[in-house]
């Protein structure tokens, strides 16, 4: 029976989900794009679960896609009719970035070693990236010619501004975690020996805040950035409005007023 492609852990009120493809830097194929996406799914659905930390297993954290995977690799047969990449990203990638992105708890990244390709966009994904010093992202796409997928086009430049975006799609060079920190890219730098550590410690701070309220934050901010200011705003009372009748926000305010530690239980 081979290993699984993802490696389930839970600790208190944090699942912990690692790529398990150490010896290929945990490229994405087929198959652990099915695995990864099934343990989203049942953390998602687990009301136990108040946050989840995405890593890799051994000394990267994604290198993208496996460009060996039949899904991808070009047919060297003469004649060949060429690989549908679309069809791959459709397939894959974008059923993916869209669970990471509407996952009802915050999701923490801890990037250790590369992020290259797709696999920089998945960690760019997740609401709050910690990295280890010697890890790096590198928007690989162009060496291959193509353009950063797996939200890329959309992440990069809302990041880090259009500018830095287009230097880091353009000329995919390798950028150290303590300059992608520097630039806004992710949240936060450590040492390689503090990085499981800082972020067990980060998701269990989100898992014991008002969660639901953390993922409606993360959906306004995107949602914010396709909107005008005055639909932004219109927006934000609904939000509040649904928010200001659950039980989170009255024991936050009771919580308050009695000089307590809140307990949240919303998701």
């Amino acid at each position: 029976m081979s290993d699984p492609l993802v490696l389930v852990s839970t600790a208190g009120a944090v699942r912990t989900l690692t790529l398990n493809r150490p010896a290929q830097l945990n490229s994405f194929t087929g198959g652990l794009h099915a695995e990864l996406l099934a343990a989203l799914e049942a953390a998602a659905s687990d009301a136990a679960v108040r946050a989840v930390v995405l890593t890799g297993a051994g000394r990267g954290f994604c290198a993208g896609q496996d460009l060996s995977d039949p899904a991808v690799a070009p047919d060297p047969t003469p004649g060949a009719a060429p690989k549908d990449l679309g069809e791959v990203v459709t397939r894959f990638y974008r059923p993916l970035c869209l669970r990471l992105r509407s996952m009802p708890v915050p999701v923490v990244a801890a990037v250790n070693g590369v992020a290259a390709g797709a696999g920089a966009s998945v960690a760019l994904a997740c609401d709050l990236v910690v990295a280890g010093r010697s890890a790096s992202f590198i928007q690989a796409f162009s060496k291959i010619g193509l353009v950063p997928d797996s939200g890329g086009t959309w992440l990069l430049p809302r990041l880090v501004g259009r500018a830095r975006a287009l230097g880091l799609a353009l000329l995919g060079d390798k950028l150290p975690a303590e300059e992608a920190q520097q630039m806004g890219l992710i949240w936060r730098c450590v040492d390689d020996a503090e990085l499981a550590g800082a972020a067990q410690a980060l998701a269990a701070r989100l898992a014991a805040m008002p969660v639901q309220a953390l993922a409606t934050i993360r959906g306004a901010l995107d949602a914010a950035a396709l909107m005008d200011w005055p639909s932004a705003l219109a927006h934000e009372a609904e939000l509040q409005r649904t928010l200001g009748f659950a039980h989170d926000y009255r024991e936050g305010v009771q919580a308050f007023g009695e000089k307590r530690a809140p307990v949240f239980t919303d998701r």
